[in-house]
């Protein structure tokens, strides 16, 4: 029997519409899940139930009335601690930040007030957002509800965490380099990383988007009509669109689809994620696609200049901060920022160069194929204390080599679960569109959840 908590978004709109559930008592039956599960994973930072409790009865009232405001009310969200929403301190994961109130919402925090959704919480993430982990020097350790021992992944830790426990259908992370399929990938839900401006960020730099993190394509999908809208805070933000982001069917009978098994450089792709990519792309091919065995896109000289370029970055941001403060920052994380101290201006630019390089790169295939299957995460698992999967500050981005290129290409990509290692964790698969083509990357990622049945077993919440 199917849990309330497990109920999606277009389940939960008919059952608020039918009036056999309200917006209240979905709330209630939520609030209990997560009091179970959160001392277990911490995927959450300013709960505020009471908050919520308002929230949910003020909608309960609209749809009593067959009034909503929009097509996500009453249906409760959670925000990556990064993004603002207004009165609330953005903690940026550190305890290096001054927890100041943020004077406004954010533009997805906007969008979603604009159409009713219950924003009951943040989520955790590491230190400025710069880790693939639930490691903080802020929050407390986020766990992969799968085995509280192993680490969600990151930066949008909690928001993974949190949709694979089943905190709510809809959760919103960001990713620079892979932090919203990067946890994806590790706690088998679905994340989808659109193409950048599709969903506006305030503050936008190069590679930075946002993107929902579900345990359903559709969820995610149904979500895109309210995150897309254009805000004028962020000057990537695309064209208002005409897109029927429910428009999820496809024949991939004679597209060409790409097959990358290496990355180039970074991690090795262990036994157990290659068979299981391999294995989904044969899913593909049995539908009529044709499976085309693709090279690497990234090179080590890319993610070496990347690595230079933010560690500069990331160093001009925080040299101004008190010798106290920066001393209270993820020791990983400082480590390695410091090498940027040393990097000089022209260093700086070569590095910048490379994320031109990985676009040029990354154009090239796609003009080869439609589109491009390859592991989210090269690793199955690692230890939930671990601030990297190597755990190494000199060794930062080996991980994010399948992910990285598509920030700095622009282009839509998802992750979705293939399948479950020895160990019983998750196994991710990335699916990638070319630039504009969102449509696309969901359709795909849909067909693959109809034929592979989806997630069906869930983390059971403790007690």
């Amino acid at each position: 029997m199917t849990e309330p908590t497990d109920l999606s978004i277009q389940d939960l709109r008919r059952k608020f519409a039918d009036k056999s559930l309200s917006p209240s008592e979905y709330w209630l039956a939520l609030e209990e899940h997560i009091e179970a599960w959160e001392p277990t994973i911490a995927a959450l930072y300013a709960y505020d139930p009471d908050d919520a409790r308002r929230q949910a009865a003020a909608s309960t009232e609209r749809w009593a009335k067959g009034a909503p405001i929009g097509t996500l009310d009453g249906i409760p969200v959670t925000l990556k601690e990064l993004i603002a929403t207004k009165g609330q301190p953005v903690p940026l994961g550190t305890a290096a930040v001054k927890l100041v109130p943020a004077a406004e919402d954010a533009p997805i925090a906007a969008r979603l007030r604009e159409d009713g959704a219950v924003i009951f919480a943040k989520t955790t993430c590491p230190d400025y957002g710069m880790l693939s982990s639930g490691l903080s020097s802020f929050h407390k350790l986020s766990r992969n509800p799968w085995n509280p021992s192993q680490n969600p992944g990151g930066s949008s830790a909690g928001a993974a965490a949190a949709a694979a426990a089943g905190y709510g259908p809809l959760h919103i992370g960001t990713d620079i380099g892979g932090s919203v399929r990067l946890p994806a990938g590790w706690t088998g839900i679905f994340g989808f990383k659109p193409s950048h401006g599709r969903i506006p960020v305030d503050p936008y730099y190069v590679g930075r988007c946002a993107g929902p993190m579900t345990r359903t394509v559709e969820d995610a999908a149904f979500s895109m009509a309210t995150l897309s809208r254009p805000d004028w805070r962020d000057g990537t933000s695309l064209p208002p669109n005409e897109i029927d982001w429910m428009d999820l069917g496809v024949d991939v009978s004679g597209m060409k689809i790409g097959l990358m098994l290496d990355a180039g450089c970074g991690l090795a792709v262990e036994d157990e994620v290659r068979d299981a990519v391999l294995a989904a792309a044969r899913r593909f091919e049995e539908a009529g696609a044709i499976i085309i065995d693709v090279a690497p896109v990234l090179t080590r000289q890319m993610l070496d200049g990347l690595d230079v370029f933010w560690r500069a970055r990331f160093w001009g941001d925080i040299m101004g901060l008190s010798e106290e403060r920066r001393n209270s920052i993820l020791p990983y994380i400082h480590s390695w920022a410091k090498g940027g101290a040393d990097v000089s201006g022209v260093d700086a630019v070569r590095g910048f160069n490379q994320t031109i390089e990985m676009r040029k790169s990354c154009g090239r295939l796609f003009t080869e194929v439609d589109a491009v299957l390859s592991p989210t995460n090269p690793i199955v698992s690692y230890p939930a204390e671990w601030a990297s999967p190597t755990n190494d500050p000199a060794l930062p981005f080996e991980h994010i080599a399948f992910t990285v290129p598509w920030n700095m290409s622009e282009q839509p990509a998802s992750s979705i679960n293939c399948g479950f290692s020895r160990s019983g964790m998750p196994i991710g698969l990335q699916i990638v569109g070319p630039r504009f083509a969102d449509m696309l990357v969901l359709r795909l990622s849909k067909a693959f959840e109809d034929w592979s049945g989806g997630v069906t077993n869930w983390p059971k919440r403790p007690g």
